[in-house]
This record gives structure tokens, sequence and C-alpha cells, in this order.
């Protein structure tokens, strides 16, 4: 189906580049150990540098953003997380470790299709003035002023965290998708935008209080894959994945509308790492 335009309006070229944000890209695999045993140990010896190379790539083929992590559980034996402006940067990753030598005997059990984006809960300077204001600030005070010029001050670096953030070198990691529900007499896009932002403002401020120690990235997924959001969180320890996800759960936010899918837990690891500690 296409949609009808006005010739007066002037579109972007067509193009797989976002306009703004990036492509993130979360992949899941498993280890076919049967397929391993087939394969002789001389022959997966000598694959494990091609494996390596793949999950890997040089800078030319590598995504701005890249790190791969040991999988704990059975639902997955390693992973990698990516994010690029062009999505089939990212999705070559993939390729290459499904094509090596090795990729006979991987199984790909997972993956996450998603974009980064500034939150439309993440207020703008005049709206956090009028936060401010209704929180009983004296909109002509010195004060007041200088809070909304240090805001002001910090937005460009917020906006830049959300659109092309940086992957901290932390140990623990987790993964889940998320919706928000659609039940009756708890649908959150029946809620008043007003009312989801002070819902949001109040798992924000849950999530501050744990600043230093762990560090969060939503993405987008709406009409890309089978969730609204992917919630990546990196920990300096994993005791604090466990910490801030039941604190958040009692947010209403999250009580009331927060609709969950599998949690995928891992710690970060390069290649060796991978294939030493799945004893390939």
């Amino acid at each position: 189906m296409s949609y009808p335009h006005s010739s007066a309006v002037s579109l972007p070229e067509p193009s797989v580049v976002p306009i703004q944000g990036l492509h993130c890209g979360h992949y899941f695999y498993r280890w076919r150990r049967d397929v391993l045993a087939s394969m002789g140990a001389s022959v997966v010896h000598a694959a494990k540098a091609e494996f390596s190379a793949a999950i890997d790539p040089l800078k030319d083929a590598r995504p701005i953003r890249l790190q791969s992590f040991i999988v704990s559980g059975h639902k997955a034996d390693f992973a990698t997380v990516m994010m690029d402006p062009d999505p089939l940067r990212i999705d070559r990753v993939h390729q290459r470790i499904m094509s090596s030598k090795l990729g006979a005997a991987i199984e790909a059990v997972y993956s996450f299709v998603s974009m980064s984006e500034i939150s439309e809960y993440l207020p703008n300077k005049d709206q956090y003035a009028a936060k401010l204001i209704r929180s009983g600030e004296d909109a002509q005070s010195a004060t007041f002023q200088a809070k909304v010029a240090s805001y002001e001050k910090r937005l460009p670096a917020m906006h830049a965290q959300r659109i092309a953030p940086e992957f901290p070198l932390w140990p623990a990691m987790c993964f889940y998708p998320m919706n928000k529900v659609r039940n009756v007499g708890a649908n959150w896009f029946l809620e008043p935008f007003s009312s989801r932002t002070e819902m949001m403002a109040e798992h924000a401020q849950s999530g501050m209080a744990f600043a230093g120690r762990v560090t969060q990235l939503v993405t987008a997924s709406v009409g890309l894959d089978d969730w609204e959001w992917g919630v990546t969180l990196w920990a300096r320890n994993p005791q604090y994945l466990k910490e801030i996800v039941y604190t958040m759960r009692y947010d209403s936010a999250s009580a009331r509308f927060g609709q969950f899918g599998s949690f995928y837990t891992g710690y970060l690891a390069g290649a060796p790492d991978i294939l030493d500690h799945c004893c390939i």
C-alpha cells in the first residue's frame, strides 16, 4: 500500500540510515553439541580463528558499538549487542557468525531489532521549568533560573546518550523486551500525556538511585519487532541488576502498565573467552 503525499513537501532521500538515532541489534546463540561432535576436534580447532574474526570484525566491517557476552542459563550460550547507522552492517556480523565454519554448530535462538530514540517523556527546557513551578519553585527566583539554565546545558549530553550511547565496559548485562499494556481499565496509550509523563518521571527517579552502578539503554522496536521496547542494563555487579529491576517494579509505569518478555543475562567476554567458557 502506498500513501499519497504533496509534491510541495520536501522529503528526505530514501535511505536505511535513520534521520535521528542508530539501529540496534541483539543476537543470542546456542552451540549445537551434536554437530560439534560430528565435525571432529581438529576441524573445530582450526575454525576458532574464523569464528573470532566474525564476532569481532576489523574496523571497516565493525559496527560503531559492539560487545559480546557469555550468557547464563539454557536460553543461549553467547550473545552480541550492536549499534550502527547501517542496519546491514549490524546484520552482517550475524551472517558472518552463521556462515563461518563453526556456523553449522551454532543455532540462533533469539534476536531483537530496534532503534535508539529520545523519549517523548524527556522534558525540554520549558517542560522542566513548568515542572519546577508545579513543585513550588518561584519562577522569578535566582534558584529557579539557575536550575533551568543548568538543565538546558545538560540536555545535549542527555540527548546524545540516548541517541548514540557508549557501551560501558562493565561485566554484567541483562536484556529484556517490554510492552505497555492495553488492558481494559489499564491502557497506557489511553492515559493522558501528563499522567504518563508523571509516571515515567517516577520511574526515572528510581533508576537514578543506581547511578554509577547501573546504566540503561532503552531502544524502540515499535514497527520493527514483536515488542515495543527493548531494555539493556549494564551493571558493575550482577547484584545491581536484581536490585534495580526489583525496585522499579514498584513504580506505577511498571506495576500497572508493564509487560515483560524473557530476560537474558550475560557477562562481557571476547571470542576467546566465549570459546573457552563453552568448552569449544
